[in-house]
């Protein structure tokens, strides 16, 4: 990892991608890859088919009768799985951790997709609060609006709302993509540590605020920055990115790839504990 860190000329650096040594802390090794030959599921994961398709109708369902019967269709093997009539129930389909091919036709409420480790859910309706919130690995697309707090602490996989959303989304990010097609909210990627944050229209006040790494592009126009958030800039390899990760999701800006604009951690705040009274008056 210092090797890593050492190479301050790397691609990934130019995209706000860093890699930092953890001093003075060990990492616990939980399993071997050539041992698992290869397999990166759970020990328990079922093994899906996503030719094998089923439905589950909620309307007289309850969010624990929902997340139950979708477990058991997982377990019996069915990797294609569509939800009929949610009604804006909450904490639907959250900790499955094994690939699923998840569709559900309607809105959720808060808490949605959560704990997520590998399934593609794609949303047709709302989401309230919280959606994709720590979600690890997969994809989260939602066709409308959603709520406050989108992906709060996501740490992997791409989370995709294609209209708009409600503030901080993105507080406390650690990885993965966010994908914005409309506005969002005040304090978007508050205390944001890694990953990227895509917004396609206009921002909220304290874009960025206390951010510590990870990057944010936008399209339209911020109504103010966040402490310790400054405007970065915009390369190829940005530009690069971009332009493929919103292919994947039919989505494009308003005004072009080239008017997108960079933000990213200015970087005072990595000693704050180390600063004076009089300096810490200053970053803030």
């Amino acid at each position: 990892m210092a090797g890593l860190a050492a190479k301050k000329d790397h691609l990934s650096h130019e995209m706000g991608m860093h890699t930092e040594g953890l001093l003075g802390r060990s990492q616990q090794r939980l399993f071997d890859v050539a041992e698992e030959g290869g397999s990166y599921r759970y020990p328990d994961s079922p093994d899906v088919d996503f030719n094998k398709r089923a439905e589950i109708d909620c309307a007289t369902l309850d969010t624990r009768k929902i997340n139950s019967r979708l477990r058991e269709l997982v377990d019996r093997g069915v990797g294609t799985v569509v939800l009929r009539n949610p009604g804006s129930k909450h904490s639907i389909a959250v900790g499955i951790l094994h690939r699923l091919n998840l569709h559900i036709e309607g809105s959720c409420g808060y808490f949605a997709c959560g704990l997520l480790d590998g399934p593609n859910v794609t949303i047709k309706g709302r989401v309230g609060w919280a959606c994709g919130e720590n979600m690890m690995a997969g994809t989260i697309v939602i066709e409308k609006n959603a709520g406050s707090q989108f992906g709060a602490a996501l740490r992997g996989g791409d989370l995709v709302c294609k209209g708009s959303v409600g503030a901080r989304t993105g507080i406390d990010q650690k990885g993965g993509t966010i994908i914005v097609g409309g506005d969002t909210g005040a304090f978007s990627g508050f205390m944001m540590q890694r990953g990227r944050i895509v917004i396609l229209g206009n921002a909220g006040k304290n874009l960025g605020d206390s951010m510590y790494d990870g990057t944010i592009y936008i399209g339209g126009e911020a109504r103010s920055l966040g402490v310790d958030a400054v405007p970065g800039v915009m390369t190829d390899l940005d530009r690069e990115w971009l332009t493929r990760k919103l292919r994947m999701y039919d989505m494009y800006p308003q005004q072009g790839i080239g008017n997108i604009k960079k933000i990213v951690a200015g970087k005072q705040l990595w000693n704050y504990d180390n600063l004076e009274p009089s300096e810490k008056k200053l970053v803030l």
